[in-house]
């Protein structure tokens, strides 16, 4: 097995409200999206797909708690100003903030938000991780 990621899957109460709650972050759905089902969305070399949490549950073989599943997803950004802007944007989309733009004990800034489905989102800045043209981090 290579290692690379090239899907996440985040399971959703109720799909409209997510796809929603994603579009007002300022994410377009790819095409090959099926209205009412799954949604897709490209993230620059992988991919987010929301579909209906005891569909993902029976699908990957698990018992579904309810809880948070132990993941925090993570997106970097090159400045302060971005991280708090994103924060704001996704608190006025729906989402709950969980931890506010902040110095951390690792030399970055960052905060979390968590989306309408519990998916905390952690938004950073990571001085060790630059990003190159694409805004993917370069761990070399």
């Amino acid at each position: 097995m290579e290692q690379r990621l090239t899907l996440v899957t985040l399971g959703v109460a109720d799909l409209d409200r997510a796809v929603a709650f994603y579009r007002a972050l300022g994410w377009r759905e790819h095409r090959s999206s099926v209205a009412g089902e799954v949604a897709f969305f490209d993230t620059g070399g992988q991919v987010l797909a929301l579909w209906g949490r005891a569909e993902l549950a029976a699908d990957s073989g698990v018992v579904d708690g309810g809880g948070w599943g132990g993941v925090t997803l993570a997106h970097n950004v090159a400045d302060t100003a971005e991280v708090d802007a994103i924060l704001a944007n996704a608190e006025a989309a729906g989402a709950r903030l969980a931890r506010l733009g902040a110095e951390t004990p690792w030399g970055g800034y960052s905060g979390v938000f968590v989306d309408p489905d519990g998916h905390p989102w952690e938004i950073a800045v990571n001085p060790g991780w630059p990003l190159d043209e694409q805004g993917r981090p370069d761990l070399d």
